[in-house]
């Protein structure tokens, strides 16, 4: 088990750290102005405008005034913006977006990997959420637009905190995100204080052909650890593995996400599974892939199922 102390969650500490930049760009004190030297001078009213956020790929952006047409092309962002109660200001989602089930009513703007720029013109964006990778290419296509644009790709669950304070500040809704970052720091620490111990050991599977499993480094390691395991893959990243891997790590739990695999029984039937202990002793579970690899609110959730398979005795499963 991590030491929650020493973890990616923030606490009050670092949340005050968090909030006083926020304060500081949303003064100018970065950018030199005058009023922000003055000890006198009032902070900003919650949410208001103009607010400077820093994004994920580095970029810092000014958003002039409250947006009131969002578009999101990534899943995680589109449950961000739904939880911070702004779902009316939604007028275009991805077609990958499926949560909350209201989302599916909204105007599709492409999929993930290719947002379809004449839809997104048509919607008439004042503020477009993207991720990074390959949709950073498409950043100054989208600002072109007279879109404000800021990209959001936390690699860990500090990460997503600050992103769902990232979210809230760009939408002017800070308070509704501080109310959720705060709760799922609570809901975190709960789960964990109640696996405290010896971690058990396991494997995550997210694909199947070719196998291919997560390491050090990434979200899904976190949850795992957060959950009280212990992931036999030591490696960083996204990483390829095989059955003689497998048998040599000997995990004493195998996960695997739903959408990985058609069931269960593929696992336990798979030539050479048979001696990985995890199979033979019949702990084989499924994970639901969005709630454990789609970097929302619903993380908590993913985690929570993680820790039931790894601790039923503990979860009465």
């Amino acid at each position: 088990m991590i030491s929650l102390t020493r973890t990616t969650l923030r606490g009050p500490v670092a949340r005050g750290v968090a909030l006083a930049l926020t304060l500081a760009l949303t003064l100018g004190v970065l950018a030199g102005c005058g009023a922000a030297d003055d000890p006198a001078a009032e902070a900003p009213a919650e949410g208001a405008f103009p607010v400077t956020v820093t994004d994920d790929a580095g970029r810092s952006v000014t958003i002039a005034a409250k947006p009131e047409r969002i578009v999101s092309l990534a899943p995680a962002n589109t449950e961000i913006v739904a939880a911070l109660g702004a779902l009316d200001r939604l007028v275009g989602v991805t077609t990958y977006c499926d949560y909350p089930p209201e989302v599916a009513e909204l105007p599709k703007m492409g999929d993930f990997v290719g947002p379809n720029m004449e839809a997104i013109a048509a919607a008439e964006p004042d503020l477009v959420l993207v991720t990074t990778g390959i949709q950073v290419e498409a950043i100054g296509q989208l600002e072109a637009l007279g879109a404000s644009v800021v990209a959001i790709d936390p690699q860990t669950l500090d990460a997503l905190l600050v992103s769902i304070d990232t979210i809230g500040a760009a939408i002017g809704e800070p308070e509704a995100a501080a109310g959720i970052t705060d709760s799922m720091e609570i809901q975190i620490h709960d789960i964990a204080e109640q696996v405290e111990g010896a971690p058990v050991r396991c494997f995550l599977e997210i694909a199947q052909d070719p196998l291919f499993t997560v390491g050090s480094g990434t979200l899904l390691n976190e949850l795992i650890e957060y959950a009280g395991g212990e992931n036999v893959v030591t490696e960083p990243g996204y990483v390829p593995y095989s059955v003689e891997q497998l048998v040599q790590a000997d995990p004493d739990v195998y996960l695997a996400t739903l959408g990985s695999m058609n069931s269960p029984s593929d696992i336990t039937g798979r030539p050479g599974y048979g001696n990985i202990s995890a199979v033979a002793a019949g702990r084989v579970y499924l994970l639901d892939d969005n709630l454990v690899s789609r970097p929302g609110p619903r993380v908590v959730d993913g985690i929570r199922q993680i820790a039931e398979a790894l601790h039923p005795d503990v979860f009465g499963q």
